[in-house]
């Protein structure tokens, strides 16, 4: 029973989670995103504790509850094992007790807190179980990702399906920084499988079906760090030798429990300690018909948009600023996903690769949207209002005479002030004596050029994604690295 209730939440979890990184249900997404909300890193950066506690009481209390039935890397795994399992008695019975590397365990946990601390997110992201599922969700379903982003996708889920194919759980009990910290924490757990030697045979049945491979047959013990709960081995073993029970009812066998362990208390002592210094709607409008007819044939011969080099990256509202987005964010992809104008991208710049920024070749932001912020599960884009964002400065606009087509063509264009939705841009008159257009004033000819308001503008971008200049807008947006409020 406790199996089957086990693979109904997992299941619950692992669709809920994958529905919500394909964008299924659009504006449900939010409901969904419950689920990504108690992943325990994104938790954590959230700094939303009251989760994190409760994961951590559920670990304490019950043992690797979560890498069982709530992380969705881990129950990927289980999938992918299912599989490998296929096909006759002897890869059913594929698996067998290793101590594997356990010095790999605390090198990585070590490796992500260092990287979380010294700002390197990018890798912590690598490694951190929710990230990496997301990672691959998005690089094998989002049209525009580079390519950059899609091999890393594909790495990762190669790199993954062989160890579960061939190893089950190593994942898990030798890389995931989340498994190793829940793994010292499972030691002290209060509830346990436990080996009975009076109705065990020793026919190795069990060992040799753990995922895990934390059951030592021999020794009619199992690792309680690496266990994952997921109850296999009490329905594999046909004597009823192994049964799940408090500690307190656990009659002695000699061997003291590996809480009395003073290593294993130090070294999950270490790892908590380390972990807490750790915290610190529609597409974009198409171009109007009030486009003068002049620019009819240059827009018969436009190119696809290229992004400008920004001096500075621009980050969605809420983000609040670029560094609380490096603090924060984990690299999961959700609101890439979630962006409904296409607006967000993951990063490929090394320092910040995989975490969402903003590029307006496809779309803009729109003020009435609010996707990102609504999904985030780890604080790196708060939720804000309809209200408040449209009062949130991300950037500003910059304006680029030398490729303006009133003053390159000659004609009258004023894309970006109609599009503009905070009236941050207008149209005035500019001498061009190249061009015999426009006004005329005492000889001189005259053409209408954009003026940029800065203090109205706040980095939307409609400007930059309508501007009929190609490939490059003749007006782009450059990012804040601290968000205003106007």
């Amino acid at each position: 029973m406790l199996r089957k209730i086990r693979i109904a939440i997992a299941a619950l979890v692992f669709t809920a989670i994958t529905l919500l990184f394909l964008n299924v249900f659009g504006e449900a997404s939010p409901i969904l995103s419950f689920f990504a909300r108690i992943q325990i890193v994104p938790a954590f950066l959230a700094m939303h504790f009251v989760i994190v506690a409760v994961l951590v009481v559920a670990t304490l209390l019950f043992g690797r509850l979560y890498c069982s039935a709530i992380c969705p890397l881990g129950i990927l795994q289980d999938i992918i094992a299912w599989f490998s399992r296929l096909g006759g008695k002897k890869r059913k019975l594929r698996y067998g007790y290793s101590k594997g590397l356990p010095w790999l365990r605390p090198v990585m946990l070590v490796l992500f807190i260092v990287a979380e601390v010294a700002g390197l997110a990018s890798f912590a992201a690598i490694i951190e179980p929710y990230s990496a599922f997301g990672r691959m969700v998005a690089g094998f379903t989002h049209p525009s990702l580079t390519s950059a982003i899609l091999w890393t996708a594909a790495a990762t889920f190669a790199l993954i399906f062989f160890l579960a194919w061939k190893y089950g759980r190593a994942w898990c009990n030798t890389v995931c920084p989340v498994g190793t910290t829940l793994g010292f924490i499972s030691k002290f757990s209060l509830f346990r499988p436990v080996i009975d030697t009076e109705k065990c045979v020793n026919c190795g049945l069990c060992g040799r079906k753990c995922k895990a491979q934390c059951i030592d047959t021999k020794n009619h013990a199992v690792d309680g760090s690496r266990c994952v709960m997921c109850f296999d081995c009490l329905e594999n073993c046909s004597a009823n030798a192994i049964s799940y029970k408090p500690v307190w009812s656990i009659k002695g066998s000699g061997k003291a429990p590996a809480s009395d362990n003073p290593a294993a208390r130090r070294a999950f002592l270490t790892a908590a300690g380390m972990l807490a210094v750790a915290g610190h709607k529609a597409k974009a409008d198409e171009v109007r018909k009030e486009v003068a007819d002049k620019i009819a044939p240059i827009l018969s011969d436009l190119v696809p948009k290229q992004a400008p080099q920004r001096a500075t990256r621009i980050v969605p509202p809420g983000s609040v600023s670029i560094k609380h987005l490096e603090q924060h964010c984990v690299s999961c992809q959700l609101c890439v996903q979630a962006c409904p104008n296409k607006v967000l991208r993951p990063s490929t710049d090394l320092e910040h690769f995989m975490q969402p920024e903003s590029s307006f070749e496809k779309g803009y932001c729109r003020p009435e949207c609010n996707r990102c912020g609504e999904v985030c599960p780890a604080g790196a884009i708060k939720p804000v209002t309809i209200e408040e964002k449209t009062g949130i400065q991300t950037g500003h606009a910059v304006w680029n005479k030398e490729l303006c087509i009133p003053l390159v063509k000659g004609l009258d264009c004023g894309n970006c002030a109609r599009h503009c939705p905070t009236g941050a841009i207008t149209m005035v008159s500019a001498e061009n004596p190249g061009f015999v257009f426009g006004e005329t004033d005492h000889g001189h000819k005259f053409v209408h050029i954009p003026a940029i308001d800065t203090a109205k503008c706040i980095g939307c971008g409609a400007c930059e994604n309508l501007c009929p200049a190609n490939p490059i807008s003749a007006i782009t947006v450059e990012g804040h690295e601290v968000h205003n409020n106007i």
